[in-house]
């Protein structure tokens, strides 16, 4: 397909706005009556709620109402948010509450919202509200949640484990007994949050006139918040309204429906004032969902040329106090262990664990880094335990380009195989190895060390499931006015998907990108919508736009040829108009098109043409579409104060067809620095009571311009067959090969220490401990 618009670095269409100041997130939406809530939160761990006084806080001037869990009941339909991704699976008492009925079970939970006329006031009349608390025994490690006698994070269950699942392949028992070699790796993966520059927020607005409820969410999934608020609060699409502004940021953090949305939605109907709330940081840290938390024990077994026979081991994930979206996190890390590597026999034990700790859903990655950072510290282990270099044994697993389409035995969690449906890894793999120049590391190492400092190198490779179903909608019509217009249930949220679907639509009309108009995240505007997450909305909503663009555009020009009594074939579409084969500025314009076939009261339609230009496409994918990426990093390591720093920052990133290559490019240099924070910086530590240590900015870092490189960027365009469009999702690619790459760039440096390391953030402090093990004998 021959394009024009289609593949170039296209200026963003969201970037105007934003740099003028004219973003509109929800704080800054103001109505008349506006009030503002702020919730009262559990100090505990976990307690038992014993008595609850609110008066004091009603009192206070300026505050319009106090809500607890007893006063929403009536309003609601169930007293727990409705558990999304269900799954018959997991037991129906999984999700949070709306508000704690008599127990909480992490700090941060919400007891009450306090309505007031300022967040000031509300705040301070929240302080106000007297709970009598019963503390109960917490637990924090998901590993001690298991044994016997441990302290039960909910006082009505009868166990911490909430589900074990095992994803297994081929016969991993022979694969073991017959390998002549084993190595076995402990890895520990920390806790850590979203951070996106705009926390969450919600403002309610309740239309009289109308009998309609509009919230107003920085969310990631709008048409999925109307759904389940719905449920709850017992409304219809006509009564009900969500819509989503400018978002600054999700990271999948957002790609829930929290109590606070409901208790908000809820305190405006009882109200009938327009409500609004703003998470702030400190609530951020301690309410928002997270990712991580997971212990691994894993063997690998190989053959003496490094060629891996079998994996097997143990997985053992942090859930935290509740389920709020399913077993994706889990599952997606069990089955994404392999990677892009041909595995031949597999077995992971997976053991999903409640403790009393802010719940674990999917964070930028969703589960990928997790198992990438597993496989590569596994293979990384093969190369030391056979001598062997780390990028040779690499090559010698990877899926070779003539195996592709390749399916492996591992289903995804809807069913579908986990089949690879494009790509080539080893070439991957050669691109990054000479782009930093692999080959001539070692002499550069060698004459470092002569100085004393001490540089190392690190490959990682991954590959993330994209374009996720099952279905994205997009309409595309032009209206009498003959503008362009796109309206999606695609979900914008910094990542620029309207400058994509805007390119993709004008490709069909030979006009400017800001000709045509998105409009998105509104389920007034369109039917169905799915939402942002998992690297999906190009490929599902771009196809979607694409399809429905074709449809109007094959419609114009039959329009068109009636019109002008001539053929299609001798027409063409160029800058908004509809023109004779090489007579430029004949024919008619979109506007006039449209206005034909608009109707004229009383009198038929020409050509007995459908009235209108306008089509709805929802396209079904058929299976995920896999990115792949390889990371190749070099680092220097201060062993006097254990500071690392990044000397090169290699990237070669596979996603297919690229639609705009800025906008490529800004994601996956986003996506590999928030894997450095990762990787480096930042840790949501606990106590062994499971209170929060890191609630600002000043204990949990984040990684700042100094500390990101340039990260230098390589393409490799693999068409996936399995979109129109031929393109994968590339939102989250970046971050899923770093910290294996990271990490076995810092051992390598260590290498003098013999050094080893089985967990991240690599902190100074850890790198001192890891330093003296090593001196003294100890592994890591």
């Amino acid at each position: 397909m021959q394009t024009h618009i289609i593949g170039k670095s296209v200026l963003r269409l969201e970037d105007g706005p934003l740099l003028r100041g004219h973003g509109r997130f929800v704080d800054d939406l103001d109505f008349a009556g506006m009030l503002e809530a702020a919730f009262v939160r559990s100090p505990h761990a976990h307690a038992a709620i014993r008595d609850l006084d609110a008066n004091a806080a009603r009192r206070l001037p300026g505050v319009y109402a106090v809500f607890t869990f007893a006063d929403l009941a009536p309003l609601l339909t169930a007293e727990r948010l409705p558990l999304q991704f269900r799954t018959d699976q997991l037991p129906a008492d999984v999700a949070p509450f709306v508000l704690a009925k008599d127990e909480v079970a992490f700090v941060g939970e919400a007891i009450a919202v306090v309505v007031a006329q300022s967040r000031a006031v509300a705040e301070d009349a929240a302080a106000l509200v007297e709970v009598d608390y019963e503390p109960l025994p917490a637990i924090s490690d998901c590993r001690a949640a298991l044994r016997p006698g441990a302290p039960l994070a909910h006082r009505r269950k009868s166990s911490n484990l909430l589900i074990e699942f095992t994803q297994t392949y081929g016969d991993v028992a022979t694969a073991f007994a017959r390998a002549p070699h084993r190595a076995r790796v402990n890895l520990k993966q920390h806790r850590g949050g979203a951070h996106s520059m705009e926390g969450r927020g919600a403002a309610a607005v309740y239309d009289a006139n109308e009998d309609r409820l509009t919230l107003w969410s920085s969310t990631q999934l709008a048409h999925e918040v109307r759904a389940f608020l719905m449920r709850l609060l017992r409304l219809d699409e006509n009564r009900l309204r969500v819509v989503a502004p400018d978002v600054g940021g999700g990271f999948g953090s957002k790609f829930v429906l929290y109590p606070e949305e409901v208790a908000v939605a809820a305190a405006c109907l009882k109200l009938r004032r327009p409500v609004k709330w703003i998470e702030d940081r400190r609530e951020h840290f301690c309410a928002a969902v997270q990712e991580r938390d997971q212990y691994w024990d894993v063997e690998v077994a190989f053959n003496g040329d490094g060629k891996v026979l079998g994996v097997r081991g143990e997985l053992i994930h942090d859930q935290g106090a509740y389920t709020p979206q399913g077993l994706n996190l889990p599952y997606n890390t069990s089955t994404g262990v392999p990677g892009p590597y041909i595995v031949p026999a597999y077995e992971l034990q997976v053991k999903v664990v409640e403790t009393n700790k802010v719940a674990t859903m999917p964070v930028r990655g969703a589960g990928y880094p997790e198992a990438a950072f597993t496989m590569e510290r596994a293979l990384d282990a093969v190369a030391r335990a056979l001598k062997l270099d780390r990028a040779e044994v690499r090559r010698r697993n990877l899926v070779p380009a003539g195996k592709m389409p390749y399916v492996t035995p591992l289903k995804t969690r809807s069913g579908s195989p986990v089949a690879y449906d494009s790509g080539d890894f080893p070439r991957c793999l050669a691109m990054a190895v000479q782009a930093i120049d692999y080959a001539g590391f070692r002499a550069r190492q060698d004459r470092a060390r002569e100085n004393g400092r001490y540089l190392g190198i690190g490959i990682g490779n991954g590959v993330k499931g994209t374009g996720r179903g099952p279905f994205e909608s997009g309409i595309v019509r032009i209206g009498r006015s003959g503008r362009i217009s796109v309206y999606t249930g695609a979900m914008p949220m910094g990542q620029g998907i309207r400058t994509a679907l805007a390119q993709i639509c004008a490709e069909q009309f030979a006009v400017a990108v800001d000709s045509v108009t998105v409009v998105a995240a509104d389920t007034a505007v369109i039917p169905y919508g799915q939402g942002g997450f998992a690297s999906r909305q190009t490929v599902t909503a771009g196809s979607s736009v694409h399809l429905a663009a074709l449809a109007v555009r094959e419609k114009v020009l039959a329009v068109a040829a009636h019109l002008l009594e001539t053929g299609i074939e001798d027409l063409e579409l160029r800058d908004g108009r509809v023109e004779v084969l090489g007579v430029p500025g004949s024919g008619l314009s979109l506007r006039e098109v449209a206005e034909a076939v608009s109707g004229v009261p009383g009198y038929s339609m020409p050509g007995k043409f459908e009235p209108g230009l306008e089509s709805l496409q929802s396209f079904l994918p058929s299976a995920l579409t896999y990115g792949m990426g390889c990371h190749a990093v070099e680092v220097e390591v201060d062993i006097e104060t254990g500071h690392v720093r990044i000397l090169r920052y290699v990237v070669v990133n596979d996603s297919g067809k690229l639609i705009n290559p800025m906008i490529v490019e800004g994601q996956l240099v986003g996506g590999t620095a928030h894997a450095i924070g990762n990787t480096l910086y930042e840790w949501m530590r606990y106590d062994d009571g499971a209170q929060p240590l890191t609630t600002t900015f000043a204990d949990y870092l984040l990684p700042t311009a100094p500390e990101v490189p340039n990260i230098e960027l390589h393409f490799l365009q693999s068409p996936s067959p399995l979109n129109p469009l031929g393109v994968k999702g590339v939102g989250e690619s970046g971050c899923v090969p770093a910290a294996g790459a990271i990490v076995a760039a810092i051992e390598d440096a260590l290498s003098p220490f013999g050094a080893t390391i089985g967990e991240y953030p690599v902190t100074p402090d850890r790198l001192f401990a890891l330093i003296a093990d090593a001196l003294n004998g100890k592994s890591s």
